[in-house]
């Protein structure tokens, strides 16, 4: 069964076809970093407006690249949720005006859910139930997976997600969009414990994150050395930084896994690309015996395979939508 996948929830217009959930024929994305770093952020109203330029051409290269017609298609899987809200119209509404032509079914996917999805492309020995973390730009959360479309969020972060930690550090220490990424690269050259940064806890959660008084004692060092007319070391900053993250993220993930008696953690969103996330959930999952999935680099980031393959699963769940189907800005994965 072969799925065209269409995703447009923040800044990357993309398609895809894939067939059972597993295998990749296509994979097409459109990349909008290059426009939004002159803002230093993605801009919603830009990004929308060039979703609705790409998505024909996009669709048409992942049909082309695949050696397929709509007619070779089974069904039309889309993200509607969560997501920048124009962003996710032009998507939804561009599968609705496809579905509505050909007569093929659609197929609503949330987006975390597809995140998780991705790994089932990278790993095709992969089933539930395991424990995910998804760790994004604007997620954080520790979800049980029992079942390809029944999920429990153990924890969740309270303010600010991961992902949009590391970008604001970034920025804060002169680093262009996306952030993240160039953090990653430079606390590769860095002491991760040349300064010494909080490590929040939730009280009454032992699962769930709070990053954002992490995130503000970055910047207050900053602050306060450029008032002094003292430099710091960005790339010690930066691995500073990235380590407190990771041991937040690797310490709640490790209690939960124990909590759960779970043998199998599969980690997905933007950040599971982070060097430092991998190397020490290796380590955990090696030490423990545990069994760790996590998705190969082209995967890790917004893509439409990624949709296709989850959308698969919601279909064989008797997921269908109607020309009724909206885009939601925000909406649980359970």
């Amino acid at each position: 069964m072969k799925l065209l996948g269409i995703e447009s929830s923040c800044d990357e217009t993309a398609a895809a076809v894939v067939e059972d959930g597993r295998i990749i024929h296509s994979n097409v994305v459109a990349s909008q970093i290059a426009e939004h770093r002159l803002y230093g952020g993605v801009v919603p109203e830009i990004a929308s407006r060039r979703h609705s330029e790409a998505i024909v051409g996009v669709t048409e290269e992942a049909l082309q690249q695949a050696g397929c017609t709509l007619r070779d298609i089974d069904a039309i899987a889309v993200t509607y949720a969560p997501g920048l809200i124009g962003a996710l119209l032009v998507g939804v509404n561009f599968a609705k005006g496809l579905s509505l032509s050909t007569g093929l079914p659609l197929i609503p996917v949330h987006h975390l859910r597809s995140h998780i999805a991705s790994n089932y492309l990278s790993h095709p020995e992969l089933e539930p139930p395991f424990l995910c973390l998804v760790v994004s730009g604007g997620h954080t959360h520790i979800v049980q997976v029992t079942d390809y479309t029944k999920m429990k969020i153990i924890g969740c972060t309270r303010d600010d997600a991961a992902g949009e930690a590391f970008d604001k550090a970034a920025r804060s220490m002169g680093m262009p969009y996306p952030g993240g990424v160039h953090l990653d690269e430079i606390a590769e050259t860095g002491d991760d414990h040349a300064f010494s940064l909080p490590h929040p806890k939730v009280s009454g959660a032992p699962y769930d994150f709070s990053f954002s008084g992490l995130k503000t004692a970055v910047i207050n060092l900053l602050h306060n050395a450029q008032q002094k007319g003292q430099t710091l070391p960005v790339n010690d900053l930066s691995a500073s930084f990235r380590r407190a993250v990771v041991d937040c993220l690797t310490k709640n993930v490790t209690k939960a896994m124990e909590a759960l008696s779970m043998d199998k953690l599969v980690i997905a969103g933007g950040v599971s690309a982070n060097r430092l996330v991998r190397r020490e959930f290796d380590r955990i999952c090696r030490e423990r015996g545990w069994t760790l999935c996590v998705p190969e680099l082209s995967l890790c980031g917004d893509n439409a395979a990624m949709v296709a393959a989850q959308g698969y699963y919601e279909f064989l769940s008797g997921s269908r939508a109607t020309m009724g189907l909206n885009a939601c800005a925000a909406m649980t994965i359970e």
